[in-house]
């Protein structure tokens, strides 16, 4: 990363540059409803947690290249719902995951269909709260055929859908995904459409639908872009993400954002919304999300193992913290 965890430098090429630090929010909570920690590091945790990071959504994404065999799959969602969940727990922030099958690997129909075989056993697991991240990249048949398929997945487990939209031709791409889920008749306050941007904003919410931003350097959005979002259309229906992967990214972009907005001037009772409440209220649709889990003291013992693994390595010594979900 370009700057150390309580700096930030404005996030898109052309825009001006502001540095900030957290103390402003000190306090608060924070919710991450896009992020890929799979790709991150324990390092990573810990910034989250001291940041105020108190919970997290990791959708299925791809890996960077293409798998190669549906084990691969399986081992994917496996390690979500599993490790990835347990890493984070020691770290005190709460792990949940989207699952589903990503437009990029759409367009592999052979092994395509072997994914959509084994999505169901995956679904229905403690802590899965939608299907996601699924819609276009290329807006392919294929990748309409398998976000056609996997729409009529998450309206027969009950689960909210979590769309990606296109970072080409996006403001067409956007408008498809949502056209194609009203005609699948999933209500649009089940979905939430990620990755958005000024062109498709204000559509996005004109229809229902709830409205994610990604805070990510140099491409779809910057925090001070973001600021103007929030006031111009309000805090209703509207969250933010940092989709932290394993490009040049950012896993402080929400609590960044928020204090970039309290900065700005915007009331903290819309910021509670945009960084925290909103995301929650939309995949708590999933009934797998209790906001009374982040009011309650988490404990933190890393000490723990995982099928018989723990986060230490060598003669690293365990964190035990069973009063805060701070861990200093």
């Amino acid at each position: 990363m370009c700057c150390s965890h309580f700096e930030n430098r404005e996030q898109v090429s052309g825009e001006k540059a502001a540095s900030f630090d957290l103390a402003s929010v000190k306090g608060m909570r924070f919710f991450d409803p896009h992020v890929h920690m799979t790709s991150r590091t324990t390092d990573d945790y810990q910034a989250m947690a001291d940041a105020g990071v108190v919970g997290l959504i990791e959708p299925a994404f791809w890996l960077g290249q293409p798998r190669t065999g549906i084990d691969s799959f399986r081992d994917y969602y496996s390690s979500l719902i599993g490790w990835e969940r347990f890493r984070s727990s020691q770290f005190g922030i709460k792990h949940y995951c989207t699952i589903g099958l990503n437009s990029r690997e759409a367009n592999n129909e052979s092994l395509a269909e072997q994914v959509m075989e084994i999505l169901p056993l995956f679904v229905y697991k403690e802590g899965v709260v939608g299907i996601g991240e699924i819609g276009f990249d290329d807006q392919t048949a294929a990748e309409e055929k398998y976000y056609r398929l996997q729409l009529e997945l998450a309206k027969e487990a009950g689960l909210p859908v979590q769309v990606h939209t296109p970072h080409r031709d996006k403001k067409n791409g956007t408008r498809r995904s949502m056209d194609i889920a009203i005609e699948h008749g999933i209500d649009p306050s089940k979905v939430i459409i990620d990755h958005n941007n000024e062109e498709t904003v204000k559509e996005v919410l004109d229809r229902g639908f709830w409205a994610a931003f990604t805070i990510y350097p140099f491409t779809k959005m910057g925090n001070e872009r973001m600021v103007e979002i929030a006031r111009e259309y309000g805090p209703d229906r509207i969250m933010v993400n940092s989709a932290a992967d394993w490009g040049i990214s950012d896993p402080l972009a929400v609590p960044k954002t928020a204090a970039l907005m309290k900065l700005r001037g915007i009331s903290e009772e819309a910021i509670q919304l945009i960084t925290y409440g909103n995301a929650i209220a939309a995949f708590a649709q999933s009934d797998q999300i209790d906001e009374a889990d982040f009011t309650s003291v988490l404990s933190v013992d890393q000490s723990a193992k995982f099928e018989g693994n723990s986060i230490l390595r060598g003669g690293q010594q365990p964190r035990i913290d069973k009063s805060s979900i701070i861990i200093s």
